[in-house]
């Protein structure tokens, strides 16, 4: 029953690029907007320090990119370093497991946009039309 569904993974990768991208794009509009409004106790967009400053913009135009499709693996890379990275300072400092250091979402960030590097952004990318019309 499910082999048949093989024939639309170009359109599921897609569409894992695209939630993916949109919750992320997320962060990086509650960072550098304020929108959605942080959690309480989390640092304003208006007292932001530099590290957060820079995860916003990351986190912004990588997740404008990643949605497109447009530079997907290069932009995964980085996205994915930097939730690596998110996670070792800012969650496993607060306990071992990621349930209680709030940590699960950067993993599994990390993890999708490093699989993207690798299987590329799918169906419905402007990386796909690239390829088809080389200069």
């Amino acid at each position: 029953m499910f082999y048949g569904l093989a024939k639309y993974s170009p359109q599921l990768l897609a569409v894992l690029r695209i939630v993916t991208a949109l919750l992320f794009f997320e962060h990086g509009t509650q960072k550098l907007l304020g929108f959605p409004p942080m959690p309480a106790g989390m640092e304003a967009p208006a007292g932001m320090n530099p590290m957060m400053l820079f995860a916003g913009i990351l986190e912004l135009v990588g997740g404008l990119l990643i949605g497109v499709g447009f530079l997907t693996r290069p932009t995964a890379f980085i996205l994915s370093g930097e939730m690596a990275v998110a996670y070792f300072i800012g969650h496993a400092p607060m306990g071992f497991f990621p349930a209680t250091n709030m940590g699960d979402a950067a993993i599994l960030y990390c993890f999708i946009f490093l699989y993207l590097v690798a299987a590329g952004p799918g169906a419905w990318a402007v990386d796909n039309a690239a390829q088809r019309n080389p200069a």
